[in-house]
């Protein structure tokens, strides 16, 4: 058995920080059909969401550093241990991790960056109130008025699962770049 560990927003749109917009629900379609033609050797598991763990849904835009600030390793620790746990249980032969481009928590080899200490912390108590319009119109502005910034490094989760799972082979799925992130996806699980 290979075992695909996949972040669970490219799955199932729902789980991003705003709701989803077109590109997520692209996303989960695409990557269903390429899971259809697995075939009995891979299994999949799609880890529970650290941000949604911790924070709940809706929620703001928030950088690596803000959610650091909030307590995320601890949560992303414990995903790592059920993890392992698969792992130690299962033994597959191969072990693809997926994550998500310029994620906090998922980001493979890119995250959202920012200063945690000008970060609005009040905004997650008001999102929860906040129509899916009025959701997606104010993360727009906290995305700038905080300059979050793309920077080349993981998530705090996929940090933890690199040192942890060094073995495995880790994969960024780029939302804004579907077709190629596919073929990269396809490339890891055949190759």
């Amino acid at each position: 058995m290979n075992l695909l560990i996949i972040a669970p927003c490219l799955l199932s749109p729902f789980y991003v920080y705003r709701g989803p917009k077109e590109k997520e629900y692209k996303t989960a379609e695409e990557l269903r059909k390429l899971f259809a033609q697995l075939g009995d050797e891979w299994q999949v598991l799609a880890y529970p969401c650290p941000e949604y763990e911790l924070i709940g849904w809706p929620r703001p835009p928030m950088s690596r550093e803000a959610y650091m600030h909030l307590g995320m390793v601890e949560k992303a620790k414990t995903i790592a241990d059920f993890i392992g746990r698969v792992l130690t249980e299962e033994m597959p032969e191969k072990v693809v991790f997926l994550g998500v481009r310029g994620s906090p928590t998922c980001g493979v080899f890119h995250t959202s960056s920012s200063d945690p200490e000008s970060y609005p912390y009040k905004a997650v108590q008001e999102f929860f109130y906040l129509s899916k319009e009025e959701r997606l119109k104010r993360s727009k502005e906290l995305v700038m008025e905080q300059n979050f910034r793309l920077v080349q490094m993981p998530g705090i989760l996929f940090e933890i699962l690199m040192a942890r799972f060094p073995e495995a082979v880790y994969v960024e799925f780029d939302k804004e770049d579907i077709e190629d992130s596919i073929e990269r996806v396809k490339e890891a699980l055949w190759n």
